[in-house]
């Protein structure tokens, strides 16, 4: 899985790093504030994909006596600060310097630089964004609306890069617009108002990504149906009279730490109850390989919900 992430990330990295200098080109050539802001938002795109290369690579680290449950989380902090600098190099500049050009406009040199530019970049921002979207979906199994399958997963180091590149094609349209706008209509102004526009795009971009890493970093529980399927694997087990409760936590993009508390037939022999957990164990991470970290103990019903702990088996 990880493999998969970076060879999205590459994707995009090399695609944004040729798109940046292509771009500060063009607009050293013609002056257009769009082509301006459309440069830096590649320039800070490339950053974020070396950003998260860089969490890819820190959270595969083993375990250590100080990070007993290994290193995951750091992808969930990098992108964090990716979402971070799309908010405030991309997003925030984007909209000074569209403001600056909306007061202050001026007539473009040679457009047709920009046209060439920008028909590139949509080129290359469109196969990056199809690799991304294509393991994106493989992982997803094709279901579910493009957001809301965005929400479901536990890998930012992919839907980061997902983001960024629709966000860079939406970006290159109103670039476009505004670039055509301002050459042919004579609306040297509308040009300024397309960066405002990308400007805006990618802080919602920002705000986004911010909120869903977030989540993965307070501790967001593993997807229902992993959760549904620990339960049947547990409940179909004749030693099992109750499966109290389910607890579950994303160490990372394909780490979880999973606690059960099961209340197990009286019946059982001696030794009976440290055989089932055993057995039971190897039965879950066997049909979910994602559960990392399992930790089953037994427990009954002591009134109002709330479990009555044994000493622990595992």
């Amino acid at each position: 899985m990880a493999g998969d992430s970076k060879l999205a990330i590459y994707a995009a990295a090399a695609g944004n790093m040729a798109i940046a200098v292509s771009k500060f080109v063009a607009f050293l050539l013609t002056g257009s504030s769009a082509m301006l802001t459309e440069a830096v938002h590649s320039l800070v795109d490339t950053g974020n994909q070396g950003l998260l290369l860089l969490g890819l690579k820190r959270a595969a680290r083993p375990p250590d006596p100080g990070h007993p449950f290994g290193h995951g989380m750091e992808l969930y902090f990098w992108s964090f600060v990716v979402a971070l600098l799309i908010f405030a190099l991309g997003g925030a500049f984007s909209i000074y310097e569209g403001f600056l050009r909306v007061f202050r406009p001026e007539p473009m040199v040679s457009p047709w630089i920009n046209f060439l530019v920008l028909g590139l970049a949509i080129g290359f921002e469109g196969g990056s964004f199809l690799v991304a979207f294509r393991e994106h979906r493989r992982r997803h199994g094709g279901r579910g609306r493009f957001l809301s399958s965005i929400k479901a997963s536990k890998d930012p180091s992919l839907f980061a890069v997902l983001l960024e590149d629709a966000g860079a094609l939406i970006g290159l349209v109103m670039a476009l617009a505004g670039v055509a706008a301002s050459s042919l209509l004579g609306l040297h102004w509308a040009d300024g108002v397309a960066s405002i526009g990308i400007g805006v795009l990618l802080v919602l971009i920002a705000t986004f990504m911010a909120n869903e890493t977030r989540s993965l970093l307070t501790g967001e529980a593993a997807s229902p149906e992993i959760v549904a399927d620990v339960r049947r694997i547990l409940e179909a087990d004749p030693r099992v009279v109750q499966v109290i409760e389910v607890l579950s936590l994303h160490l990372g993009p394909e780490e979880i730490l999973v606690g059960v508390t099961i209340d197990f037939d009286d019946n059982l022999p001696g030794g009976g109850v440290e055989d089932a957990a055993s057995e039971l164990s190897a039965r879950i991470q066997a049909a979910q390989p994602a559960i990392t970290r399992l930790f089953l103990r037994p427990g009954e019903f002591a009134g109002e919900g709330r479990p009555k702990v044994a000493p622990a088996a595992a």
